[in-house]
């Protein structure tokens, strides 16, 4: 007779991992997205910095930016974002909404200029120091039917059981190992065909079977918290007023929690309703480099040039899932047991493994419009499908070529501009972020809207920028595939919209 409660060896747990956390190349996308963010100009004019310098965004931007600084500056931004999310399933909608407040950006810029008729061709420069917050993981997001699926969470764990060790079906001895499926197993939603067609035993079955058979209403609610901070240093070098050189490095801190409840409501069945939840949290930190440069061939014009490495990240998680089954007091003769609410819980599952995103190269342009301000254009280029996973705790073979094969590289671009007047400034721009899902029917690129106002008394300056950022993107409680190989589970249209207010306030002396 199966055990109520599920323990999970760590060895025994690599090859289910995958499957309870839904794929560690999840992670190499999500941890991988940064959009340029900084002070509330750089926000204002959309994010345009590969070529802009003068502002402390560029200590973790294009640090050759530093270079035009004469003053030192220090600048504190605090933030509020609003995170909408709308989600259709079945034809039906559901709206979410989450709310953060922060503090996005603090930096300090040391400069140390030689004088305009100093002798040879280096100008001086300047050190930067920043923390940044890199990326916003707060949000929720779910759906709720009153509509029957096509499908049961039941089929999933019929198929990773039947087709487990390549085809051959998993053991009965060794399924209460294999994650959510060996929860399923525990709390008798799936069960071992334990005769054959002549009714001779099966020693140690590998194919299973389900007692329930209908459609369920499904519903799931996910939540996410957490965020990703960047500790920067970096240099800007002047040479001759005409070009401008500087690296930096960058550390940076990462904390992810995420927890899924997904449930079914059964009619006529055996089976009233179940309940999996997963937990997952994930922290850690890493390394990146990046170098810049910007050229002004005229005195109206800089090009820019940046260089950022992947990050090198090592990470650790923990991993967690229970599940409720509750059945209409029913008799499952082969245990000769009645069935009421049966539960199982997994244990706790710590793994440790190293993640390399995707380098990135940037350039720009900006073009000064006198002293009545300036119109300037970034372009970059993410590969997504280079990321890496490595680690000594479970096989990363399917992750990494799950990468190369799901995500693709996305040309980004964004346009801003700055008019000032007396002593006021006004902002706006654009910015598109392309698709990064290869051979997609389903546009998941991201566009952003920005405008900012900003004033400068003196040595003393204040800012403000809001930005609006919406993407769409699908997302699939669980796969069952048809003959074709087709996902046939379900599927919700997730709405994004975020809406980002920031104000800086800097001081120059």
């Amino acid at each position: 007779m199966r055990i109520s409660i599920l323990v999970l060896s760590l060895f025994l747990f690599t090859g289910s991992m995958v499957v309870a956390q839904g794929g560690y190349f999840e992670d190499a996308y999500r941890f991988s997205q940064v959009i340029p963010g900084g002070s509330a100009r750089i926000i204002g004019v959309g994010g345009t910095q590969w070529s802009l310098g003068g502002d402390v965004s560029n200590i973790a931007g294009n640090p050759a930016g530093l270079g035009f600084f004469r003053s030192s500056e220090a600048s504190a931004t605090i933030g509020y974002s609003n995170w909408g999310v709308n989600t259709n399933y079945l034809d039906q909608n559901r709206d979410y909404n989450t709310t953060n407040f922060s503090l996005p950006n603090v930096s300090f810029v040391m400069a140390n200029p030689k004088g305009e008729f100093d002798r040879g061709a280096f100008k001086g420069g300047s050190f930067g120091f920043s923390i940044q917050r890199i990326a916003n993981f707060n949000t929720e997001y779910g759906y709720n039917s009153d509509k029957a699926g096509e499908t049961s969470i039941i089929d999933y764990y019929l198929q990773t059981a039947n087709n487990g060790y390549n085809g051959a079906g998993i053991p009965e001895n060794q399924i209460e190992s294999f994650g959510i499926t060996g929860l399923a197993y525990l709390t008798y939603q799936i069960n071992p065909i334990s005769f054959n067609e002549d009714g001779t035993p099966i020693q140690n079955p590998r194919q299973y079977d389900s007692f329930v058979l209908g459609f369920p209403n499904q519903a799931e609610n996910i939540v996410q918290e957490g965020s990703s901070s960047q500790i920067t240093i970096a240099y800007g070098a002047n040479f001759n007023y005409k070009l401008f050189v500087g690296g930096s490095v960058g550390v940076r801190t990462l904390n992810f929690n995420s927890r899924k409840i997904y449930s079914e409501n059964f009619f006529n069945e055996p089976l009233i309703n179940s309940n999996l939840q997963e937990n997952l949290f994930i922290n850690g930190g890493g390394i990146n480099l990046n170098l810049g440069l910007i050229y002004k061939p005229i005195d109206y014009l800089n090009l820019g040039f940046n260089f950022q490495s992947p990050t090198w990240y090592a990470l650790n998680d923990e991993y967690s899932s229970s599940t409720i089954a509750v059945y209409d007091n029913y008799d499952y003769e082969p245990e000769g047991i009645t069935l009421g609410t049966e539960e199982a819980l997994s244990d706790i599952i710590i793994s440790s493994y190293n993640l390399n995103t995707p380098l990135k190269i940037g350039a720009g342009a900006t073009f000064f419009l006198g002293k009545s301000g300036f119109l300037s254009a970034d372009v970059d280029w993410v590969d997504y499908s280079a990321a890496r996973i490595k680690s000594r705790d479970f096989n990363v073979d399917s992750d990494n070529l799950e990468i190369q094969n799901l995500y693709a590289s996305t040309v980004n671009f964004r346009l801003g501009a700055e008019f000032r007047l007396n002593n006021f400034r006004f902002r706006g721009g654009y910015g598109y972020y392309g698709d990064p899902i290869a051979e997609s029917d389903y546009d998941r690129s991201t566009q952003q809207i920005s405008g900012g106002l900003g004033m400068k008394i003196n040595k003393f300056s204040i800012d403000f920028a809001l930005i609006n950022q919406k993407y769409n993107t699908l997302y699939s409680s669980y796969q069952v595939l048809d003959n074709q190989g087709n996902n046939i589970g379900p599927v919700a249209e997730i709405k994004n919209s975020q809406i980002n207010g920031v104000l800086t306030l800097g001081l120059s002396f």
